[in-house]
């Protein structure tokens, strides 16, 4: 008796739910796996592709001009008084990187379930490494916008970046956290309910278009902006043009809305990632 009281372990494995339960120095130890999983989500996107990373750059550029022609030429929707092309790439770039973070991580525990099911280690390693991955394509897509941001004011245009640059990195923080919030509370639910792996791609073109990508908030009517900028996307779109381009309808109060919403998502998806994933073996 007196020996088993003696045993030490130097690790224990044993079930935890909930966020009060996130051992974030445990996540913080296996840092080397994520940026293994980093390395290998680079490594699979690239993988029999002839472009490679030009299609980070590729993407935001089509979209942008597809964009330029039909809402700005063809449906003569306003701009603010800023370019068009630099209003559409602005709105591109900003919710690429949140629908990239949503998309990828909600499937987690689909194209996971084989390592998941071979060997231990935290299963919010993976989630985070696919925010991570979409940080970097983020960057090379916002390098390419600064350049064209350049080349405008270069030619004379008007755009005159403001103060709120330097809450850029909140803003990336804030787009991370929510897109890892819904997509691990999307993961989770896909676990029993298969058809929202298939909803997915509707949803997040309808929510493209009830967020400012194509249009100014200007075009929504006043009386319904604080209904609208429930949608947490509102603010960061508005916030990153109103940096870089100088022009920005959002209110204090809006951006507060979409902080709270944001971490409402964020706890949502953590504690039902937290219960889903000690039984997600035995419905995947």
């Amino acid at each position: 008796m007196a020996n088993k009281d003696a045993e030490k372990w130097d690790f224990i494995i044993k079930p935890k739910s909930g966020w009060s339960n996130i051992d974030f120095c445990e996540i913080f130890r296996y840092r080397d796996l994520i940026l293994m999983f980093v390395k290998r989500d680079f490594v699979t996107f690239y993988k029999q592709t002839i472009l490679g990373p030009l299609w980070y750059i590729i993407q935001p550029l089509v979209n942008s001009v597809i964009f330029t022609i039909i809402f700005s030429r063809v449906a003569e929707i306003p701009t603010d008084g800023m370019p068009p092309f630099l209003f559409y790439m602005a709105g591109t770039v900003t919710w690429g990187y949140f629908a990239t973070c949503l998309t990828q991580t909600s499937n987690t525990f689909v194209t996971n379930r084989e390592i998941f099911g071979k060997v231990y280690f935290p299963r919010m390693t993976i989630p985070i490494s696919i925010v991570i991955t979409g940080l970097f394509q983020f960057m090379i897509q916002f390098v390419i916008f600064i350049g064209f941001l350049l080349y405008f004011w270069y030619q004379g245009v008007q755009v005159v970046p403001t103060f709120m640059v330097l809450a850029l990195p909140l803003i990336l923080l804030q787009m991370a956290v929510l897109g890892l919030g819904m997509g691990m509370l999307i993961s989770s639910l896909v676990t029993k309910y298969r058809d929202l792996t298939f909803a997915m791609t509707f949803a997040v073109q309808i929510w493209m278009y009830l967020t400012p990508v194509v249009y100014p908030l200007t075009q929504v009517p006043e009386r319904y902006r604080n209904l609208y900028a429930l949608n947490p996307m509102v603010s960061f779109v508005e916030t990153f043009r109103g940096a870089f381009l100088g022009v920005s309808s959002i209110e204090p109060s809006q951006i507060f809305i979409s902080v709270l919403g944001t971490v409402g998502v964020f706890f949502a998806g953590v504690v039902l990632f937290r219960r889903i994933e000690k039984t997600f073996m035995d419905t995947v």
